[in-house]
This record gives C-alpha cells, sequence and structure tokens, in this order.
C-alpha cells in the first residue's frame, strides 16, 4: 500500500525584531497561544493546530506501515528480556521494609511494606488502578513520614509535569481529604510527621514557593518564596532526619536554608546567600556539616566542613562560610558527584576517567575504593531510607553486565548479591564486546566515544552505527546495560555513545567547555566522534543513524545542517531545536532559568549572535537532509511539541533530498513519553524499526 503523502503546513509569515536584528518565521501559528491551557486539557488545542498534528501522524504512521511487524518482533525481544513479576531489592527503615514489584502484565509497579516481625505484605499505593482512569497517568515522587503513618505521592493525569499530592494513612487505608494540586512534584516530611513540604508551580509553571501543609488540619503555611524566575526549587529532608534543606538554584548558583528537627515551624536560615557561580551542597555527619562546593574555583567539587552549629541559635553568621574548613582537596582528574552520610561512615560518588567510583571514608579519615574491572561501566549509589547501618547498597552493570544490586559492609568489607538483574530471555555477557575509543577534536581535546557490538559482527567498515549523543547540564550519558541497545546489537549493529562536552564525562570542566558561548563544541565533538568511527573503518558515512533526545535534539539539529552526508537518519525525541525564540519567550517555564546555560537572546546581542549561529530551526538550508524522526509530546512543559512540528515543516520546506521527514506527536503524553513499561517499549520498538527500515531501504540490505 503506498504511503499517503507528507502533509505541508501553511506559511503564515510572522516578522520578529530583536535587539535590532530581524528574522521571520513561517510556523510560528503552529504554537497555541493558549498552551498553558492546553498542558493541563489537551482537548483545547486550537482546531487547525490539531488538523495539522493529526495528519502529520497519520502521514509517520502510514511511511512506517511496512514496519509493523519488525517492531511486534522488536517489542517482544525487548518484553522477553523483562521479568514479567519483577521486585525492586527490599529496603529497610526501623520497623519496616518497602519495596515495589511490578505484578504479572502490569505497566505500573504496585508499592508495599512489611513488618520486620510479620512477612505479610501490605499494599500501600497500586497506580495500576488509578491508571485506568485516564489515558495518561504517572506516580512521581513518593515517600513515606518518619513515624510511618503516611505515604505521600504526587501524580500527573496529562503529562505535564503539574502534580497532584496525595497523603494516605497507612494505618486506616484511607486518603486524606485534601490534595494538594499545582505542585512541582518533589515533597518531604518534617522528621516529626505532622507536617510535609511541599513546592508550588506558578502559572508559568514555574516553582515559586514552599509551603509547611499540616496533615491534622489541612493548613498550609508559606515558608518560603523565590523572587527570580531563573531559579529551581527543591526541599529534601537529611538521612539523619534532623534536618531540612531547601534550596533555590539555576545552573551555575545555588543558596540553601535550613529547618532544624527540633522546630519545623521556625522560620529557615540562609546558609551561604548566592554568589553568582558558586555551588554548595550539605549534609551532616559526626557532628559537622559536610559541605560539597566548588567554592575558590574548585571547578570539580572538593569537600569542606563546619561544626554543627546549636539548632536553638541558628543564624546567618553561624552558617558563615567563615567557618568553613578543607576537608577533601579539589582534585582536577575527579568530579565529586553526589555525598551521602551513614551515621559512621561518609561516601563520594566520584567520575574518574569517564566511568564512577565509590570513595567510603570511615569517622578516623580511612578510606576505601569500589570501582568495576570492565573498560567501560557505571557504579552508582542505590536508595536508603536510613543512615543507621554498616551496610552500603548500590548497583554496578556496564553496555555487557545486567545491574548488580549489591550490599557492602563498610566493618567488615563483605560484599553480597541483593539482586541481579534477570534476562528472562537469556543473556550471555561473553557474545558482547565494549570498547573505549578517543577521537580527537580539532582543538586537540580527546573525546570518548563508547562502543558496543556483538563479537559475531563483521567489523569490516560496513556496519551500521547507533551513535547517541547528549551533551547538556552537566549530565553524563553512562554506558549502561540497555534493552533498547540489544535489539540493535543483535541486528548485526554497533551501539556508540558520543561523550561530548556539555556533558560531565571527564569532569565538571567538560560540561563548561559545552555551555553558553563553548556550545558548538557539543555539536562539533559529535561530528568529530562519527568522523573517527569512519576513519577506524568501524563504517561509512551514510550508515550511521544519530539518536539525540531532549537537549540533544539539539545536537541532532545541527548535525542535519552542517554534516547531512555523514548519516542515513536522525532520530530526535522531545527535541529542543528552535532555540532562539524558546529563550525569547519569557512566558514559558525554562526559559529564564535556561539563560545562564545557552544565553540570554533578549537583553545580550553577543548571545542573540551565538544563539541564532547554530539553533537547528533558523539555520535550515536548502540541500539534502537525511531521513529525520521526530517526536514530541503535546503536553511536555519542557521542550513543547511545536518546536519538533515547526523543525519537521520547515525541514520539508528546504529539503532537496526524498528522504523521509517524519513527525509523531503524542496527544497524550509530555516529556518522558508513556509512562508505563509494556508501553514505552512499544514507543522504543517503533523508533528502532524507523533506524532499521532507512538502513535496509536505503542500501537494499536484509540486514534483519
Amino acid at each position: 500500500m503506498k504511503p499517503l503523502s507528507p502533509p505541508i503546513a501553511s506559511k503564515q509569515i510572522t516578522h520578529i525584531e530583536q535587539l535590532g536584528y530581524q528574522r521571520t518565521d513561517a510556523y510560528a501559528w503552529i504554537k497555541d497561544e493558549h498552551w498553558q491551557e492546553v498542558l493541563q486539557n489537551p482537548k483545547s488545542l486550537r482546531k487547525d493546530i490539531e488538523t495539522y498534528l493529526i495528519a502529520e501522524n497519520a502521514y509517520t504512521e502510514s511511511y512506517l506501515e511496512p514496519t509493523k511487524a519488525l517492531q511486534e518482533d522488536l517489542f517482544q525481544s525487548m518484553k522477553n528480556r523483562l521479568v514479567d513479576k519483577d521486585s525492586s531489592p527490599e529496603l529497610e527503615d526501623g520497623d519496616w521494609i518497602y519495596l515495589s514489584r511490578y505484578e504479572s502484565r502490569n505497566e505500573y509497579k504496585t508499592y508495599y511494606r512489611k513488618s520486620i516481625q510479620d512477612p505479610t505484605e501490605q499494599t500501600i499505593l497500586d497506580p495500576n488502578t488509578e491508571a485506568k482512569k485516564s489515558n495518561y497517568y504517572k506516580v512521581g515522587y513518593i515517600e513515606h513520614s518518619p513515624t510511618h503513618q503516611y505515604l505521600a505521592y504526587a501524580e500527573d493525569t496529562q503529562g505535564s509535569e503539574i502534580w497532584d499530592i496525595r497523603i494516605k494513612d497507612l494505618h486506616t487505608g484511607n486518603l486524606l481529604p485534601q490534595t494538594i494540586p499545582n505542585c512541582a512534584g518533589q515533597f518531604t516530611f518534617s522528621p516529626c510527621s505532622h507536617y510535609l513540604f511541599w513546592i508550588y508551580r506558578d502559572n508559568h509553571g514555574r516553582p515559586t514557593q514552599i509551603f509547611r501543609h499540616e496533615l491534622s488540619s489541612g493548613t498550609d503555611t508559606l515558608i518560603y518564596e523565590e523572587k527570580d524566575p531563573g531559579f529551581f526549587l527543591s526541599i529534601e529532608r537529611s538521612l539523619s532526619n534532623k534536618w531540612i534543606f531547601i534550596t533555590a538554584n539555576d545552573h551555575d548558583t545555588n543558596e540553601t536554608w535550613l529547618l532544624s528537627y527540633e522546630d519545623p515551624t521556625a522560620s529557615p536560615i540562609c546558609v551561604m546567600k548566592r554568589q553568582v557561580g558558586i555551588q554548595y551542597e550539605l549534609t551532616d555527619w559526626q557532628g559537622h556539616f559536610m559541605i560539597k562546593t566548588n567554592l575558590n574555583h574548585a571547578d570539580n567539587f572538593k569537600l569542606m566542613r563546619m561544626a554543627l552549629p546549636d539548632p536553638q541559635q541558628l543564624s546567618d553568621v553561624s552558617l558563615s562560610s567563615e567557618n568553613w574548613q578543607e576537608w577533601i582537596q579539589h582534585d582536577p582528574q575527579t568530579y565529586i558527584m553526589e555525598v551521602i552520610a551513614y551515621q559512621y561512615y561518609l561516601i563520594r560518588l566520584e567520575r574518574h576517567n569517564v566511568n564512577t567510583r565509590l570513595i567510603i571514608t570511615d569517622k578516623n579519615g580511612k578510606d576505601t575504593l569500589l570501582t568495576g574491572e570492565e573498560e567501560a561501566f557505571v557504579l552508582s549509589l542505590d536508595e536508603t531510607l536510613t543512615d543507621q547501618s554498616e551496610w552500603l547498597r548500590y548497583s554496578y552493570q556496564s553496555p555487557t553486565t545486567p545491574r548488580h544490586w549489591y550490599h557492602y559492609n563498610m566493618i567488615t568489607g563483605e560484599r553480597k548479591t541483593l539482586k541481579v538483574q534477570e534476562i528472562p530471555s537469556g543473556h550471555d555477557p561473553e557474545k558482547y564486546q565494549t570498547k573505549r575509543l578517543l577521537a580527537t577534536a580539532k582543538d586537540g581535546e580527546q573525546i570518548p566515544i563508547t562502543i558496543t557490538y556483538h563479537k559475531d559482527t563483521i567489523l569490516d567498515g560496513k556496519t551500521p552505527i547507533l551513535l547517541y549523543g547528549y551533551g547538556s547540564y552537566g549530565y553524563a550519558i553512562d554506558p549502561t546495560f540497555s534493552n533498547s541497545a540489544l535489539n540493535y546489537l543483535d541486528q548485526g549493529w554497533i551501539y556508540a555513545i558520543a561523550h561530548v562536552r556539555g556533558g560531565s564525562e571527564k569532569g565538571w570542566n567538560w560540561f563548561l567547555q559545552g555551555r553558553k558561548f563553548n556550545k558548538i563544541n557539543s555539536f562539533t565533538d559529535f561530528i568529530c566522534c562519527a568522523d573517527h568511527l569512519i576513519e577506524q573503518n568501524y563504517t561509512k558515512a551514510g550508515l550511521i543513524v544519530a539518536d539525540g533526545r531532549s537537549a540533544g535534539g539539539m545536537v541532532m539539529g545541527y548535525i542535519a545542517n552542517e554534516r547531512p552526508d555523514l548519516f542515513a537518519a536522525i532520530i530526535a525525541v522531545v527535541p529542543f531545536v528552535d532555540v532562539l525564540n524558546t529563550m525569547s519567550d519569557t512566558s514559558l517555564p525554562l526559559t529564564p532559568p535556561e539563560w545562564p546555560e545557552w544565553g540570554n537572546p533578549i537583553e545580550d546581542k553577543e548571545a542573540y549572535q551565538y544563539i541564532a549561529s547554530y539553533s537547528p530551526y533558523d539555520n535550515i538550508k536548502k540541500q539534502e537532509y537525511p531521513a529525520v524522526l521526530a517526536i514530541g509530546g503535546l503536553t511536555d512543559p519542557r521542550v513543547t511539541y511545536w518546536e519538533p512540528a515547526k523543525w519537521i515543516a520547515k525541514l520539508r520546506e528546504y529539503n532537496l533530498s526524498n528522504a523521509p521527514l517524519l513527525l509523531k506527536i503524542n496527544m497524550d503524553t509530555g516529556h518522558g513519553g508513556t509512562a508505563g513499561r509494556y508501553d514505552s517499549l512499544k514507543e522504543a520498538a517503533f523508533i528502532q524499526a524507523f533506524a532499521l527500515f532507512i538502513i535496509r531501504t536505503k542500501y537494499s540490505t536484509s540486514i534483519f
């Protein structure tokens, strides 16, 4: 059956003048002027936009109709690697044990607890029941109270990340009468369990206020208000259960406020007032606040400490940085990522030479190192609920090794295996090979690439490659064990990760080299990695499928404009491609908070010019483009649906090749796509089928 013809979006020219510069946008009409309402009620989408998006979805579905059987095969392959009834490792907290489990054929985890004295499980939350009531449903943050009487959880029924908090009395099994709406998603109980601290999201979708909610009366009291629209808010309770930390931050700077367990109704006290470029995080340990900070140019962070103040005499003076003392010095080769405190041990998660490692420090200052032996791997700290333990919980995985959860005894050095990720359909790590390569960028930097392939794959320079990249916010793409990647490997592909600048794979400076006025490094690094894979005879130009999600979509848009010859296809999921327009629209939730990352084109001419030089949407040109699959979510508040829609419309206008330019807008989901475990596999199979189909049809090969 012949596929439908691609929709042609109407051109309605909008003229934009900004800082003395002029530009036009023919597809600005695809943005609904009442987009905030659409986030909460997708059915309110303007009808002409809805008609256009439905036509795009129909065309994409029609074009990929020949892959239906392949999609099903790929889905079944991934499904067969999942345990149908899969439990998390148990978490002990006082007299209770908490766990979650996917029950047979369920899309969502069910949450349980049991007493240490009685193995009978109590169901405390089953999202599968609520999920039946709406097209989209997701449980986000979930936390039980320190007294174990209450369970609070955030739920989203639109994908718009506008959360409602519900509180359940675990003694009675009943929900409390009050639901807390318009939340940013994060919250925490007071140490006494009488209060819940939560973050309000305003009409722009930004976290602006923190309230103290009294469980007994349902009343809310404002305790903190953030005046800077560029700052996010977060709140957490220390593992010791003695402190509550309120943090206001952007991508450069943060400020932390304290509440003591002795008086959760007191006003929070500021630790150190915000200073541009200075970041710090606190945890309490052995009579001190341990402070992870980049103070005094410690780009990779260092640890300082100060004696714990008297909770009854908290003041700005007692918390002043003048009282901070160096404890772990800054190391230019090692990035301190996270610090957690048990009663007698302090644990650091660090990144060194791309891989992660754990350092356990006892109260006498003795260090123990936990690391891996493979060329590429990731060690992670696993969730813990109490500091009253000698057992550290962590996990290990690599592209060839399924995830292992361990208990490590910090006194004896004994290690116990809690759980090994089971692959019901079978998996032999010895059949696969992972390597870490280094590509040389134009400025001489060495860009790491992690590649994995089946050992039966013939490396003759003609092997298809899925090349993944991100490179933003200091977020590293770790070499994890991936169900999705295995589908490519088992089809004879190489799966590669380009660890480009803008991430933190080589430390925090790696991030700084790929942001703001260095942003183009992220894009050219990705191209450099593709060229290197060709030069090393792993593949050839036109056999690479590039994949980038969210801010990684910016990389995808740039390479499509600048090096379309390298790629057979580009996959861009919720892609941030309309950078100049988005960073110029202050009504969007993330625009002011993102200015430190990309620059402010509203006030800064240099930022305007630099963003305009690379913004994918603004640099589309008359040329032959590779195949593109762009996926968005109608209720996505982070990368709005009109970004991929406008991008595809303009690409189609300028493209000189016959390669397909496909758009799929999920009309019921947001930034994270579908929430259920099986539904998400179907979307992954859809994307994989596109990649395989393009390679097969382009080269008339039978690689699957």
